[in-house]
């Protein structure tokens, strides 16, 4: 068993212990292929929290502050995760992301690039329309609702895919980018939307 693997069935229990995880969609997750799972961002527990409502390794971007402490990034770079420079273009992320989507892993991305307790479309970062464009990958869109507080429930809500295939041959700026990327956070916004009138 991987590192990964091996962590994430422990935080699974934990997790299951102290929260109330509820996860709809999960059918939405293909067994196979190259996929960028997207989600809002509250908290530092959301990469855990998608983790575990997900069976399949995802390997995800996380901001470069996290790798600073050697130990702390040593072990992140072991699970997978690589770093990213939330400031500006980065290049070096934008190449690991396509690598991994090249070898039909899951690609693991906070649209937002922080966290962010407030619904903002406009805070979406423009490399998920680019990584998702160039790596000719679906978007899967995520919503966490949840203010993680101990046995309280976790709504985890799986949309379905988003396919940017029409913007494949085209050639976009970082305008037309950043427009692709505002729509896949209202599409992740939506989801809490759908399924409160579910529950109504």
């Amino acid at each position: 068993m991987s590192l990964y693997g091996f962590l994430r069935g422990i935080l699974l229990v934990i997790f299951r212990i102290i929260f109330r995880i509820e996860v709809t969609g999960i059918e939405n997750i293909p067994i196979e292929g190259k996929i960028i799972v997207c989600s809002n961002h509250v908290s530092m527990l959301d990469p855990i929290t998608v983790a575990t409502s997900i069976p399949r390794r995802i390997y995800f971007m996380a901001k470069k502050e996290l790798f600073e402490k050697k130990f702390f990034g040593s072990l992140l770079e072991k699970l997978g995760a690589f770093p990213v420079d939330r400031d500006g273009a980065d290049l070096a992320a934008i190449r690991n992301s396509l690598k991994i989507l090249k070898c039909e892993n899951i690609l693991g991305i906070f649209p937002e690039g922080t966290r962010n307790k407030m619904e903002d479309v406009d805070s979406a970062k423009p490399g998920i329309a680019m990584i998702s464009i160039k790596g000719k990958a679906p978007i899967i869109p995520i919503y966490i609702d949840t203010q993680y507080k101990l046995f309280r429930k976790i709504r985890v809500i799986i949309g379905k895919q988003i396919i940017t295939e029409e913007y494949y041959d085209q050639k976009l700026n970082m305008d037309d980018y950043r427009e692709i990327s505002r729509q896949v956070m209202t599409t992740i916004y939506n989801l809490k939307n759908c399924k409160d009138k579910q529950e109504e």
